[in-house]
């Protein structure tokens, strides 16, 4: 356009009210556009706050309340909390150092180098074993499907659940080889829903498909606003603290103290709810497995030279792993035990000690007497106390007293 007909059409003299007008509807519309993408953003962070606070635990719940008792349930609530609270505690301490993005930074921040290392290796051993269960999970349910499975090869005979888990491993094997995870995370991200189908799945059983709730069991035997953000993490621990707390009560009223390690090993195979619940069980490892393990072979790679980066290493490492994984799985078999170990002494140390230790440190409360330091050491403590009881239970055998605490973790 001409210059003389762009000055024709725009005004000379600016009527001030339609100016103020003018910005009034900008305003409107800069606040109206941070408000929709900040609730998306909201709805995007608590899905994946749930996804990523449910998991496969959820179904050894019921086994922990047959051991504790109704009383226990009191026991989850209090860990929900102080894992609640060392999350804010975390993000205190990224607010404090911007140059802190990774809970291994919150480590070295606190203790220098050999902080880093600690979280590190406390978070590896946690994801390596976890995909270690998903393993033992999967021979469990797919052995209960199918108990007649086995074959003899070279003379050598090999058990449902040992082949089964084989198997798996097998299945899995090629996603660990993808340099891109986009795919599987979408898929992954299912396991919100995965968790309310199990959850309805077991309700239903228990229902209308003649399993019942007939069990009363014993007392006991034992990027934003940081406000949003703290409603947002209050809302994801609260929905997974209820579903957790859900499943235990359904499982323990259904079964009793027979429930097993896994509530889907208690569950009819000849009822759809049930071949439902076992099914979406056995689907969410197989998503879950490689998200799972690609950190360590990541890590694995940081420490290796520059020639040793390639692909074909990267796909080495994985494979090593998988076997690995396979090993320990037909070693340890009961999913309970290791569902022990990780929550009583991995989780416990990572996600409740930890975070308030590094939060003591950074922020300096540890110099001065006040009543947040109260709170920290008394969190600290019960992380302490439920860590060494959780890992006394797993010295001991099974000690019903004892095994709450660890599973609860």
């Amino acid at each position: 356009m001409p210059h003389d007909d762009l000055s024709l059409a725009v005004p000379l003299l600016v009527d001030k009210d339609q100016h103020r007008l003018g910005c009034k509807l900008r305003d409107v519309e800069t606040n109206y556009s941070l408000t929709s993408s900040g609730l998306t953003s909201s709805f995007k962070t608590v899905f994946h706050g749930l996804n990523a606070l449910s998991g496969v635990g959820i179904l050894s719940i019921p086994y922990a309340l047959s051991s504790g008792g109704w009383l226990s349930l009191i026991l989850l609530f209090v860990i929900s909390t102080a894992a609640f609270y060392t999350g804010l505690l975390i993000q205190r301490c990224m607010d404090l150092d911007s140059n802190i993005r990774t809970y291994p930074d919150i480590g070295e921040r606190a203790f220098g180098n050999k902080g880093r290392i600690l979280v590190s290796v406390l978070m590896y051993t946690e994801l390596y074993l976890v995909s270690t269960g998903f393993l033992i999970l999967e021979g469990d349910n797919l052995q209960n499907l199918f108990p007649n499975m086995g074959i003899e090869v070279a003379g050598l005979e090999i058990g449902g659940r040992q082949l089964s888990v084989i198997i798996v491993a097998l299945i899995i094997l090629p996603t660990v080889w993808l340099d891109n995870m986009s795919i599987l995370s979408y898929i992954s991200a299912s396991g919100v829903l995965a968790s309310a189908i199990i959850l309805v799945s077991i309700f239903w059983t228990g229902a209308f498909d003649g399993v019942g709730f007939k069990e009363k069991g014993n007392v006991s035997e034992l990027e934003w606003n940081p406000h949003c953000s703290q409603l947002v993490m209050i809302l994801c621990f609260i929905l997974c603290s209820i579903s957790y707390a859900s499943m235990a009560v359904l499982g323990y009223l259904m079964f009793g103290p027979n429930v097993k390690s896994q509530i889907t090993l208690n569950l009819p195979t000849d009822k759809v709810s049930s071949r439902l619940t076992i099914y979406t069980t056995l689907v969410i490892p197989i998503t879950k497995y490689a998200l799972m393990i690609m950190p360590i072979v990541n890590a694995t790679k940081s420490w290796l030279p520059v020639s040793c980066k390639k692909r074909p290493f990267s796909i080495f490492i994985g494979t090593a792993l998988v076997i690995s994984n396979v090993i320990v799985a037909l070693s340890l078999p009961f999913f309970g035990d290791l569902m022990s170990l990780v929550g009583a002494f991995l989780s416990m140390t990572a996600s409740i000690i930890l975070p308030s230790l590094c939060y003591m440190k950074i922020s300096g409360t540890y110099r001065r007497f006040g009543f947040e330091m109260v709170v920290l050491w008394t969190v600290v403590l019960l992380g302490v106390f439920c860590r060494d009881i959780g890992y006394l239970h797993l010295s001991l055998g099974d000690n019903k007293a004892l095994l709450v605490i660890s599973r609860c973790a």
